[in-house]
């Protein structure tokens, strides 16, 4: 009976150890590396990832001499992580975003990525989405990819770090007076003013033609999606095709191929009414636009929400109130 047991236990064992080497086969990535770097480098600041993002460029190449699979999740929140250390190797903080979703109970879609010898697969990604930076300082950041998805995050692939260096915010400039010399929106710090004043300076700022203030208040990837079709495509796009879609859409605002109501110049505009909450509202204007022979008068109405204390426009209607 004793030896029955003994033999028992050791195929239970054998069992488990079999299983183990099938599913968490830790050589089966050896060959697959993973690189980072910026992509399209600027200055960066504390806070902040919509207005002033780290954007990363992620490569993932094969190299091995066989054909190599792996998964990506359409969410790359559950295919990669960022780390981030300063200069004493202490660990920042992930994002609220990052634990929310992954301790939430949700489908993760994601599709198969076969690579064959010596190609690579490259998207971009957010640092600020996934660690929390409020300090200024220089800091290393550094990716783990996961092959089978994050559910499966003991297998994983490294990549190279990088130096980031994270400067002090700019003083921000009064709210009366809109800085004229600027000429890149990289300088230029959005304020927590309220939601009647940040229309009124993207309007002067249209109307000066001064487009890095005039998006300073504009959320444009919300602006972008009012469009259904164009909401879709972006949804389903990957990160750097997403990023190539806003900077796209605000070269089109700024040649009035699209949208012409909300980068139509006023001659002169008047805010009637201002109300809101604690995170959003709305901004009543009568603008007058001039034309050779006649002045035509609109009704503008500005929806506004907060977000870290800034006041952003994500969407407009208009009506037209006739000529004078």
């Amino acid at each position: 009976m004793k030896r029955l047991f003994v033999i028992i236990a050791t195929l239970l064992i054998f069992g488990q150890t079999l299983l183990f080497s099938d599913e968490n086969d830790f050589s089966k990535y050896d060959n697959l590396s993973v690189s980072i770097k910026y992509y399209d480098r600027t200055m960066y600041y504390p806070g902040n990832p919509d207005t002033n993002p780290v954007f990363v460029h992620i490569s993932i190449k094969n190299n091995s001499t066989e054909t190599m699979r792996f998964k990506l999740a359409d969410d790359r929140m559950f295919s990669v992580d960022f780390n981030g250390y300063t200069i004493k190797n202490l660990q920042l903080p992930q994002t609220e975003k990052v634990i929310r979703k992954r301790t939430s109970n949700q489908t993760v879609y994601f599709r198969e990525i076969a690579l064959e010898t010596g190609e690579e697969y490259s998207f971009v990604e957010n640092f600020k989405d996934y660690i929390e930076i409020q300090e200024p300082s220089v800091y290393y950041i550094e990716l783990k990819f996961y092959p089978e998805l994050y559910k499966s995050k003991y297998l994983n692939v490294t990549s190279n770090r990088l130096a980031l260096e994270i400067r002090p915010s700019p003083s921000a400039a009064s709210s009366s007076v809109l800085p004229v010399k600027d000429k890149s929106a990289e300088l230029l710090k959005p304020e927590e003013i309220s939601p009647d004043k940040v229309v009124e300076q993207t309007i002067i700022a249209r109307q000066k033609s001064l487009w890095d203030q005039y998006f300073l208040y504009l959320d444009v990837e919300s602006m972008l999606q009012r469009n259904a079709s164009a909401k879709r495509k972006y949804i389903s796009s990957s990160a750097e095709e997403r990023a190539r879609m806003l900077k796209n859409y605000r070269a089109d605002l700024m040649q009035s191929r699209i949208d012409n109501d909300i980068v139509a110049v006023p001659e002169k505009f008047e805010i009637e009414r201002t109300v809101y909450s604690k995170t959003e509202g709305t901004v009543t204007v009568t603008e007058w636009f001039k034309y050779p022979n006649y002045r035509e008068k609109k009704s503008y109405v500005y929806k506004v929400r907060q977000r870290e204390g800034i006041w952003q426009i994500y969407d407009y209607t208009v009506t037209n109130l006739g000529t004078e």
